[in-house]
């Protein structure tokens, strides 16, 4: 009877209650925690892949506006002569069959005149007021001989004792923004005015000093009929076609369709021609690019996309854009009436792969570039609209309700953003629900223990009782 009670008592105690309710309590939340945080993970998961694959259609975008508005696919002017003119395509335009012959008979130039030179260009000149005005002059000899003001009003510059030095005045017509620029050049006799307008006949000047009285020499800087002329302002003229023109600048966009002419040097007699031609060998290499950049793309969604273990194999954005990418290659990005130019992709040998990607027919290609080379450049245009406004177009008309942040992949984010904050939610109330049966149990335990430690007491006492004495009979 005494070995029963002892054994009893003795197996209430040495219990590790602070381990025994930890693993109590993980026991009971290990499963709610398990799918909790299994839940956030995928959802990591889809908003990362979500976010890369909108990235990439962005890229994908942003590259094709490049290649459509940068002028390396399009068709580019040449002239036959850079050092009288040379030619650029305006951004933008699209040339087509450009053939026409220049002669470059006279430069635009501006009016150029310099003052007599004074020996220190910081002493005091004068003071009152300096009228610039803008107009036409006639020259002779190197002079001007008469002058017409133009329309705009002239312009008063003030000069009085703070800018009445050289300098001072240089300053002053600077500020006064009247179409005329003003520097100080110097050589051994002294410091000289340097007056100087815009290019174009209509853009001769005079000077005019009214002087105050008592402080005089302002005078001696007037340009008008008489003064010595550096250069005459003049226009350039430029015969197209055998038809001379006048511009008053030496860069002109509006002779030549589509065209930007600079004019380097006046050659009377010469005739440049100015031809047109497409960049068959820019195109080759735009196509196969494109198909390396397409493809990359494709794998990244196919990827996401996998029905197995895709991120985001249940997004209607993402499936919406696959199956709008399959059929790219198809779609009408030019609308040409020439009969048999390609208007596809596909017309000049972009084929579909059964998985998805794109390659290309070689042959097909070159027969392309060969026979109708402003056709394949269309495709690549820089237009607008789903259908007919070239491939950066097309593809954009894709992307963006792929990318919307209302009905494409913005709103999977958001979505998948909102459910993420939920589950945070929901593992932080698991985390409270945790402290407070932690709490009970180790109260319960503690109350277990003390009562344990108790009966030990009485084990001893009882065992003390109990216990056989030597020598008793």
């Amino acid at each position: 009877m005494t070995d029963s009670i002892v054994n009893t008592l003795g197996a209430g105690s040495g219990i590790n209650i602070s381990a025994l309710v930890n693993d109590l309590v993980a026991a009971n939340f290990q499963a709610r925690n398990s799918t909790l945080n299994r839940q956030n993970q995928a959802l990591s998961a889809q908003i990362s892949s979500a976010g890369t694959l909108r990235s990439d259609i962005n890229s994908f975008v942003e590259g094709l506006k490049t290649l459509a508005t940068g002028g390396t696919v399009s068709a580019q002017a040449t002239s036959s002569n850079t050092n009288i003119v040379r030619a650029t395509a305006i951004s933008g335009a699209r040339l087509s069959g450009v053939s026409t012959q220049l002669e470059v008979r006279q430069l635009a130039q501006a009016q150029a005149t310099a003052s007599a030179p004074v020996a220190d260009r910081t002493a005091a000149i004068g003071t009152g007021t300096l009228t610039l005005q803008l107009g036409t002059a006639t020259t002779a000899d190197g002079a001007i001989t008469g002058f017409t003001a133009g329309t705009s009003a002239a312009v008063d510059v003030t000069i009085d004792s703070s800018n009445s030095s050289l300098e001072g005045i240089a300053a002053a017509i600077n500020a006064a923004d009247a179409g005329v620029t003003a520097t100080i050049i110097s050589d051994s006799a002294g410091a000289r005015l340097a007056l100087k307008g815009a290019t174009g006949e209509a853009q001769a000047f005079t000077l005019t000093a009214t002087e105050d009285a008592g402080a005089e020499g302002l005078a001696a800087l007037n340009v008008g009929v008489g003064s010595t002329l550096g250069t005459a302002a003049q226009d350039a003229i430029v015969a197209v076609d055998g038809t001379a023109l006048k511009r008053s600048t030496n860069s002109v966009s509006d002779l030549v369709d589509g065209v930007k002419l600079d004019l380097v040097a006046a050659s009377v007699g010469t005739t440049v021609s100015l031809t047109s031609s497409t960049p068959t060998d820019t195109l080759r290499q735009v196509v196969n690019d494109y198909v390396a950049a397409f493809n990359n793309l494709q794998a990244n969604l196919r990827a996401q996309t996998n029905a197995v273990d895709g991120p985001l194999r249940g997004d209607a954005a993402a499936r919406s854009f696959g199956a709008a990418l399959g059929r790219l290659n198809l779609t009408q990005l030019s609308t040409t009436t020439v009969t048999g130019a390609p208007r596809t992709l596909s017309d000049i040998g972009v084929s579909t792969n059964r998985d998805g990607t794109i390659s290309v027919r070689t042959e097909r290609l070159d027969a392309a570039l060969r026979d109708f080379p402003e056709a394949v450049e269309a495709l690549f245009a820089n237009g607008t609209g789903a259908s007919g406004g070239g491939l950066a177009a097309a593809f954009q008309a894709i992307a963006d309700p792929a990318v919307s942040a209302s009905t494409g992949l913005g709103a999977t984010i958001d979505r998948y953003t909102d459910q993420q904050e939920t589950i945070a939610e929901a593992l932080d109330r698991v985390a409270s629900e945790t402290e407070v049966l932690r709490a009970r149990l180790t109260r319960q335990f503690s109350s277990s223990d003390a009562q344990v430690a108790a009966y030990r007491q009485t084990q001893a006492l009882l065992t003390q009782v109990f216990q056989p004495r030597t020598g008793d009979n």
